[in-house]
């Protein structure tokens, strides 16, 4: 399984002040921690218009009430081309109606996302239960801390099962002391303490607590309530300090004002976990059962504490079987009788700590992050291997106004005085790659393949002739094989380059041959191609020869006469067709021993025009067959899925379904077209249709390659969408499909010249 390499947590962030800042602080922390190598970050939410003093893990602030940042976040998350997305979901941290405008941000996100759900509401309005349903659908997987979610997401918001996943609120790794050890730093040594903790409002119940404390005092005079926590901002906002001052006078009113300490302000979770390692006894006495989640209780449990509760859903959870107590809602009588009972027994109480310790042990922060890198890899693989949208779009119509004008402006951006350059970082070209002699031969074909579309283009010759003379300086007369690989710095990196590289070379070269009109440049490339020739017979890969046979094609298309190229055509021919096992019924008609990489179509289209050019029904029989074949296994639903390039096809296993590259795309159109001109198959026709769509979108990611605004085509369809590099090879694969289809719509004869098939 491929290990996530970085990953992003959307949610609040310290030093905001409120629980799910505190979580996704931890939650990256954690992950950071887990694993040295994976890139953890976050992007922040802001609910007050200037923002907090964020620490470095911070690379990204969302604005909570302006729509279009959010938009400008996925921007920043897809630049970044992060693995994995992990949403932080609270309804009231996002702007919009329910929180709604975080799903504008999720549909824009090209990667996984997995959604952590600190709330799921057994009565959602309407809006509340569209928001929550629509980022499930955009989840790959959600997160619940408590089983109690899990039920309610199956039964109301109708989530499959196999989305959900459980996993523990994460806690701090804390010793399991004495609790005597920290009452001193506090002020409460030799008393016992009754502890409550988090962000203070009405819904806390924290009066049911003092209505008890009374009783609890009678019997145990040194006891003393602490209170830990400010004021939840929002309720500062809307009412000031009224129910802390509510509190205080309960207390007095109740005679034990001198038993309740008020900590009025946000404490650190080192602090914290201080406060409750120095207390007795743990109580959270809310005043509902609509709490699916509470990170309080949890890091009570996590530090063991003996806990009386009133038994909202993940207290009933959590502090079942005899890890804490419960009494019911707003009873405080029977919250004082539970309180005495533990402090009179500190058998009991002990015994109730370390079920409750023990049981924590789970969601420390350091399993919790195994936990979550182990999900993130789950859907990082499961992106891999399958479409995440299906889409229905009409082939283009039949004429040339449905496709796009042919645009070099990224070519030329790619293009300096050397040659062109192999690779771009985005859209900009990337030096330290330096040239290949496999993009400036397929250069070198756009520009003569273009002459007639755009006749109007002065620059394309000047192109041409840049893209030969890289050709001519690459040619190595003391071995007789192109070199292919040149740094920035004009130095080669080697003496003869791969056998793929000598058969696009001769591809380019006879192509350029049979269809420049410069005479310079029809002069150097038969010159070349002569050269070249010289070494196709010591080819041994398919590919290569393939690659080498549609040149030599191309060629024979205009110096049909030339007997010694024929005769290698011949020899080549044959060898490439006896590289089948033509006795083989396995359902497997591909190479023999071999499995499906990239640019297989070659193969076939180089079979056709041999068994068309020489006369052999076999050879033409095997080539519609490995074609049909590439067809049926490359088609999803109706649009092209190619064969990924992390995994390709083995007899044995499944087709790989990412990364898939758009030469694939380009490969298939021309050897479809091809047979839909041999044939008049209507079948190649669609084909062709299909593997020129896949650019503009009709693919299993819904997302275009193309790139209207440079020219340009993106490097490749990952499971997280495009690839946003937009490099050499993708380019002229753009270029060529385009070129071929333009040709093919303008002009069937003009095509048929193009594909070389014997007039």
């Amino acid at each position: 399984m491929e290990r996530t390499k970085s990953i992003a947590v959307i949610g609040n962030y310290l030093p905001r002040k409120c629980g799910i800042a505190t979580f996704s602080t931890d939650l990256v922390n954690a992950l950071s921690g887990a694993d040295g190598e994976l890139d953890c970050w976050s992007v922040a939410i802001n609910d007050i218009p200037e923002g907090y003093r964020y620490p470095e893990k911070v690379h990204f602030e969302i604005n909570q009430n302006i729509a279009g940042e959010y938009k400008l976040a996925a921007d920043f998350l897809n630049i970044n081309q992060i693995d994995v997305v992990c949403l932080q979901h609270e309804y009231g941290i996002y702007g919009g109606e329910a929180g709604s405008y975080i799903i504008s941000l999720l549909r824009d996100l090209r990667m996984p996302i997995v959604t952590t759900l600190h709330t799921v509401l057994e009565k959602p309005s309407k809006k509340q239960k569209d928001v929550l349903t629509e980022i499930a659908a955009l989840s790959s997987r959600l997160m619940v801390m408590s089983k109690k979610g899990i039920e309610f997401l199956t039964d109301i918001y109708h989530i499959p099962r196999e989305k959900l996943v459980f996993i523990h609120h994460g806690i701090p790794d804390m010793p399991f002391i004495d609790p005597n050890f920290y009452k001193d730093q506090f002020g409460v040594e030799g008393k016992q303490v009754i502890l409550t903790f988090g962000l203070l409002s009405p819904n806390k119940g924290i009066e049911t607590m003092i209505k008890a404390l009374p009783a609890v005092v009678e019997k145990h005079p040194d006891a003393v309530y602490i209170v830990v926590g400010a004021t939840h901002p929002h309720v500062r906002k809307a009412s000031g300090e009224e129910y802390r001052h509510n509190l205080q006078r309960l207390a007095r009113l109740r005679g034990v004002d001198d038993h309740v300490i008020f900590f009025n302000r946000f404490v650190e979770i080192k602090e914290l976990c201080e406060f409750l390692a120095a207390s007795d006894i743990y109580v959270t006495p809310y005043l509902s059962e609509s709490q699916i989640v509470s990170g309080t209780l949890a890091y009570a449990m996590g530090v063991g504490k003996a806990t009386v509760s009133t038994p909202y859903w993940y207290a009933k959870e959590m502090l079942a079987e005899g890890r804490g107590v419960l009494v019911d809602f707003k009873d405080s009588k029977g919250l004082a009788n539970e309180v005495i009972s533990l402090l009179d027994d500190d058998i009991k109480r002990n015994t109730m700590r370390k079920k409750a310790y023990t049981f924590s042990r789970k969601a420390v922060w350091s399993q919790v992050a195994v936990d979550y890198i182990n999900v993130c890899n789950e859907v990082k693989a499961e992106r891999a291997c399958k479409s995440r949208f299906y889409l229905k779009t009409k082939n283009l119509e039949q004429d040339e106004s449905s496709l796009p004008e042919i645009d070099f402006s990224h070519l030329k951006t790619m293009t300096d005085d050397t040659g062109l350059i192999q690779h771009a970082e985005f859209t900009v070209p990337s030096r330290q790659f330096g040239y290949c002699i496999d993009d400036n031969a397929r250069a070198l074909i756009v520009t003569v393949m273009a002459q007639d579309l755009v006749p109007e283009d002065p620059e394309l010759v000047r192109l041409q002739k840049k893209y030969l003379s890289f050709i001519n300086y690459a040619y190595n007369e003391k071995n007789g094989w192109f070199r292919n690989f040149m740094d920035y710095d004009r130095q080669w990196l080697e003496e003869k380059g791969a056998e793929d590289s000598q058969g696009r070379t001769l591809w380019g070269l006879g192509v350029c041959s049979a269809l420049s009109r410069e005479a310079g440049c029809l002069a150097l490339s038969t010159t070349l191609f002569h050269k070249g020739i010289s070494m196709l017979e010591a080819l041994e890969h398919p590919r290569a020869i393939a690659f080498a046979l549609v040149g030599i094609h191309a060629y024979l298309a205009r110096f049909s006469g030339d007997s010694e190229v024929r005769r290698i055509r011949d020899k080549l021919a044959v060898t490439l067709f006896d590289h089948f096992d033509h006795d083989d019924d396995s359902g497997w008609p591909w190479l023999k021993g071999d499995i499906l990489t990239y640019a297989s179509g070659k193969i076939p289209q180089a079979l056709l025009l041999s068994g068309q050019w020489m006369n052999r029904k076999d050879m033409l029989e095997t080539g519609y067959r490995c074609l049909d074949w590439l067809i049926d296994i490359q088609k999803e639903d109706d649009h092209f899925s190619p064969v990924g390039s992390n995994g390709w096809y083995r007899p044995e296993g499944e087709k790989a379904r990412f990364d898939q590259q758009p030469i694939e795309a380009q490969i298939m159109l021309e050897a479809t077209l091809l047979a839909f001109n041999m044939s008049g198959q209507e079948r190649y026709r669609a084909a062709a249709d299909m593997a020129f769509n896949w650019f503009l979108g009709q693919n299993d990611l819904k997302e275009p390659l193309y790139d209207y605004t440079t020219g340009g085509c993106r490097d490749g369809l990952t499971p997280d969408g495009p690839n946003m590099n937009e490099g050499a090879e993708s380019t002229l694969a753009w270029l060529l499909s385009l070129l071929y289809m333009q040709g093919f719509l303008a002009d069937q004869k003009k095509l048929h010249y193009t594909n070389f098939i014997e007039e």
